[in-house]
């Protein structure tokens, strides 16, 4: 019989339902060796927490993730709530036993990361910084071309992260706008993405030279339904300021002599999630965009002139990370998909006793190169790291 494992979610937003969405049918189309339980939902207002925790199968609520992380039966803190609450509920978590699945960014800053990771390495317990998009099939492809010698040494990675759905003036004054509870803008929010993927995929980062820029620097302050990438109804008409950047630009040097440039913008019109990179080598080049995530571009310099060219592969077949599980080739997967396998793979981390990545080490050293990023756009100097 299969180990039962009791998770508690802090947070019932758009991640709380990716999340729940990812336990719910990691069990289902996956052998696990542990089962994943739904015990109980916690978020500060009743009424919505009731509703979410009614659609989602959640068997309890709790108002306070203070009592919840103290609780004898719960294994598990899935932590889906924005970054400025996540050192305090993991450090106190893991002090209790728990394992912790948490959201990104990590923390609001490099201190507090490693607050959160000097608690876990000595609880002992497994932590998970959920930066999903390493778990999509074709950038586990990506990963294996790489690995495998087949772009040879790389020269540079361009990556850009790009959305608009805060450029109307008229969006409010969402947390995500206030440094106190976001830390940063897209650079924390989207940056930290790329950064993630650039050191899996090329390595670490050595130095960094940043930019930033804010738009519209005041906003309505926000009504009832403002959320993620929604404006809700009208405040009050009150106004407030905008505390982070719109738009953050970084080119960087890799320990391994690449050079690479990120884009992070809230600003990019048309752009709806459009998460892409492109990595080039000496014996080939690798290109993905995540708003085509079944498919990866990839150029060989073996293929002849005559046939020379970037060809498309779509990573729906069996042999693909992941996808025996799911459907028949060609039948493509989708952004919740990610959050299943990370699942999977956190529940083989507890039961069998093995560090997961990306970890709270990972978070670490990602919050260094976007931290730096911050101190040079402010500086206007190079940051070594």
């Amino acid at each position: 019989m299969s180990k039962r494992l009791n998770i508690g979610i802090v947070g019932y937003q758009f991640m709380g339902k990716a999340h729940s969405n990812g336990w719910l049918q990691a069990k289902k189309f996956f052998d696990l060796p542990g089962e994943p339980v739904l015990k109980v939902a916690c978020g500060r207002s009743e009424e919505p927490l009731k509703a979410f925790a009614e659609t989602w199968g959640w068997q309890e609520i709790e108002t306070d993730w203070k009592k919840l992380v103290e609780r004898d039966d719960i294994d598990i803190i899935d932590i889906a709530v924005p970054q400025n609450l996540h050192a305090e509920i993991a450090i106190a978590a893991v002090k209790a036993g728990k394992h912790i699945f948490c959201e990104k960014p990590i923390a609001l800053n490099t201190g507090q990361a490693k607050e959160m990771l000097a608690a876990a390495e000595k609880a002992g317990i497994v932590h998970y910084l959920n930066h999903n998009y390493r778990r999509v099939p074709a950038v586990r492809l990506a990963k294996k071309l790489i690995d495998d010698g087949e772009i040879g040494e790389i020269y540079h990675w361009r990556g850009a992260y790009l959305q608009d759905w805060i450029s109307d003036p008229d969006f409010p004054l969402t947390w995500h706008l206030q440094k106190d509870k976001a830390g940063s803008g897209p650079h924390g929010d989207l940056n930290s993405h790329s950064v993630d993927l650039a050191r899996y995929l090329v390595g670490e980062i050595d130095t960094v030279m940043g930019m930033t820029k804010t738009f519209i620097e005041e906003r309505n302050l926000p009504g009832e339904g403002s959320a993620t990438f929604q404006a809700g109804s009208a405040g009050e008409g009150k106004k407030g300021k905008v505390t982070v950047e719109d738009a953050a630009f970084m080119l960087v040097n890799f320990k391994n002599g690449a050079l690479g440039s990120f884009e992070a913008s809230r600003f990019a019109t048309g752009r709806k999630n459009y998460n892409s990179f492109e990595i080039y080598g000496s014996k080939g080049s690798i290109c993905f965009n995540f708003e085509r995530m079944n498919e990866l571009q990839f150029l060989s310099k073996k293929d002849g002139d005559d046939q020379q060219g970037f060809r498309t592969i779509l990573a729906t077949n069996a042999s693909h990370d992941y996808i025996a599980h799911w459907w028949p080739p060609g039948h493509i997967i989708g952004y919740e998909h990610e959050f299943v396998h990370a699942a999977v793979d956190f529940v083989d981390a507890v039961v069998n006793n093995k560090a997961m990545e990306p970890n709270f080490s990972d978070g670490v050293r990602e919050m260094e190169v976007l931290d730096a990023g911050l101190k040079s756009a402010e500086s206007g100097s190079k940051v070594s790291l």
